[in-house]
């Protein structure tokens, strides 16, 4: 990207945050700096080196570690410098001046450095034979990868960049280019304090102040910040970085290796699964933690726009887990779901943000493009616009969240918006088994699903876990519909119960589910909704006993040699179970924090 043009004698600065590695901004005002550039690839490290002009051989300036990636060119009249935001973390990045002998001087920011080589994006390898559905779904279970020919394709995502550009009336001071430094790396953010969050019951009111008065609330507390921790350490130890990568986190430890599955299918870049963004989100609301906000926001940057199509056949869904970003064939509304967008574009406003929550409006019509349900349906299905198949769970709630967050918006689609959303909510309440059914039949034109007559249970562990917990709670405080709250309610009393209340109230029980932990948050959801002692104590308990994170791991990290880099390692650790731990303690706390029990 090509800058700005500036006449005057051109010094550069490249520079780097003051008191970084023992190193303050410094510029190049020699007459042969004519044209200098600095780079940032790898990470850890950067370079800047200065030539009389094209042709003639460089002369290194200086080599350092994490450039700030700020320039500045000018003279006695004054001058111009540009800080591209994320310079390191996103490299290879590159700032160059070029004619800077001359009277008009050229700053060029390399978003990709051209000394980098070509981006390489192709498909990372050759299918290994599974050219069916049968051997893509056996090849699933093996790599945990949902591999389809000519599915794992770049082509649609996006990338936004943030530059800041300054026209200067003097050269600034050495001190002054520092804390410009530091306004590129972190720029200021104006946020509400914690108690007004949590006064004005935004988001569905599922967080609560951090509380350690309790001892047993100060336990939950200490492992939360573990997790936050271990993950913040494991960004830098596991260097989690680069243009495409920067922002996301690994899905799964190997506990033989001893690092993350990089390479192995389903098990690598995590992609949102399972809402990492969330548990993120509502960390910080709790808390007003800056770095817990630096690093939801790098999250939400990136699974806003590198997992998630912006054009083409695929605009609107996103990608599942895998080692590439786009490399899974499963493209849906659980990856691309608004949810995740939302806070961070409520509590800043960034134009961007509500740009991609615009892209959502009307991504139901992806329904008629691919059929999520593609591989393992028994019965023969054609998408059909007035009978659209749709899961209530991880399909609906993606949806959902992007026309309530129009209808409140009041954007251009506004209206339509809000007549879907209200058009679902009322059909799933009408539905005998509400949410338990499991799908419905939705029609484009009308924006409802068709009436169901018979009881069917259809539930997944997965349904409720791409944040359709958080959207209920938001549309059930904003709308007086008494039928869809008891839907949902209905739902989240019994993911957790026994099978013969399953039975008893929907005609057959929900089968061996999983997540129960991630589940305990619905527990106690509805423990406060009905005002149930019974399900208060149960909350606890599923949050205590489920299937995840239990009182009695060691909680610790052990610092690990054997490895290409040390780190910190803790095989017990996977993304999954973190999101789903945090989110249910967060939300227990919040909902049913004032009754906490020990555990067992």
């Amino acid at each position: 990207m090509r800058s700005a043009r500036r006449r005057s004698p051109a010094p550069l600065c490249p520079t780097r945050r003051p008191g970084t590695n023992g190193s303050r901004p410094a510029c190049n005002t020699s007459p042969s700096g004519a044209t200098t550039h600095s780079a940032s690839s790898p990470p850890t490290a950067s370079r800047s080196r200065s030539g009389p002009s094209r042709g003639y051989g460089w002369v290194s300036v200086d080599q350092g570690q994490r450039a700030s990636g700020l320039a500045y060119v000018g003279g006695v009249t004054g001058g111009f410098a540009v800080g591209l935001k994320d310079f390191w973390q996103r490299h290879p990045t590159q700032l160059d001046i070029r004619r800077a002998h001359t009277a008009e001087a050229e700053v060029t920011v390399w978003l990709w450095s051209p000394d980098a080589g070509p981006m390489d994006m192709r498909f990372y390898h050759d299918g290994m034979g599974q050219d069916t559905y049968p051997e893509q779904l056996e090849g699933l279970n093996i790599t945990y990868e949902d591999y389809e020919p000519a599915f794992g394709t770049p082509y649609g995502i996006s990338r936004t960049n943030e530059l800041t550009l300054w026209a200067l009336a003097a050269t600034p001071s050495a001190a002054t280019l520092g804390a410009m430094a530091d306004q590129v790396r972190t720029p200021p953010q104006l946020i509400n304090p914690v108690s007004q969050l949590v006064s004005a019951r935004v988001f569905g009111g599922l967080f609560a102040p951090v509380d350690r008065t309790d001892p047993l609330k100060a336990s939950i507390e200490d492992k939360l910040d573990f997790l936050f921790d271990f993950y913040r350490r494991q960004v830098d130890q596991r260097h989690w970085y680069g243009f495409w990568d920067y922002g996301d986190i690994m899905h799964t430890f190997d506990e033989d290796r001893l690092v993350w599955r990089y390479d192995v299918g389903g098990y690598a870049w995590d992609n949102s699964e399972l809402s990492p963004d969330l548990w993120l989100w509502y960390a910080f609301l709790r808390s007003g933690r800056a770095d817990i906000f630096r690093f939801a926001e790098a999250m939400t940057r990136h699974t806003g726009e590198v997992d998630v199509y912006h054009l083409g056949k695929w605009a609107g869904l996103g990608t599942r887990h895998g080692v590439q970003h786009w490399a899974d064939s499963a493209k849906q509304q659980r990856i691309s779901t608004a949810v995740y967008r939302r806070i961070y574009y409520f509590l800043t406003a960034d134009e961007r943000t509500g740009d991609l929550l615009s892209e959502l409006v009307d991504s139901d019509q992806t329904f008629l493009v691919l059929d999520p349900l593609r591989k393992i349906r028994t019965e023969p299905y054609t998408p059909d616009p007035h009978a659209l198949s749709i899961g209530l769970g991880t399909d609906w709630s993606g949806l959902a969240a992007a026309w309530l967050t129009e209808w409140e918006r009041r954007g251009p689609s506004a209206a339509l918006a809000k007549a879907k959303l209200l058009g679902t909510m009322e059909t799933i309440a009408a539905m005998p088994n509400g949410f338990v059914t499991g799908s419905g039949l939705y029609d484009l034109d009308t924006g409802r699903f068709a009436p169901v007559t018979a009881k069917t249970v259809s539930v997944s562990h997965l349904s409720a876990m791409f944040g359709q917990v958080e959207i209920c709670a938001e549309v059930i405080d904003l709308v007086d519909m008494p039928a869809f709250e008891a839907a949902w309610l209905q739902y989240c009393r019994l993911f957790n119960a026994t099978a013969a209340e399953q039975t008893a109230e929907c005609g057959a029980s929900f089968g061996n589910l999983i997540l129960r932990q991630g589940h305990a948050r619905l527990t106690a959801y509805a423990a406060v909704r009905l005002n149930s002692p019974d399900l208060t104590t149960r909350a606890w308990k599923d949050f205590y006993t489920g299937d995840g994170y239990a009182p009695t791991l060691p909680w610790k990290s052990e610092h690990v040699t054997s490895t290409l880099t040390p780190t910190d390692a803790a095989t017990w650790v996977s993304t999954n179970t973190t999101a789903l731990y945090g989110l249910a303690a967060i939300q227990n706390l919040a909902l049913v924090g004032n009754k906490i029990t020990a555990p067992a």
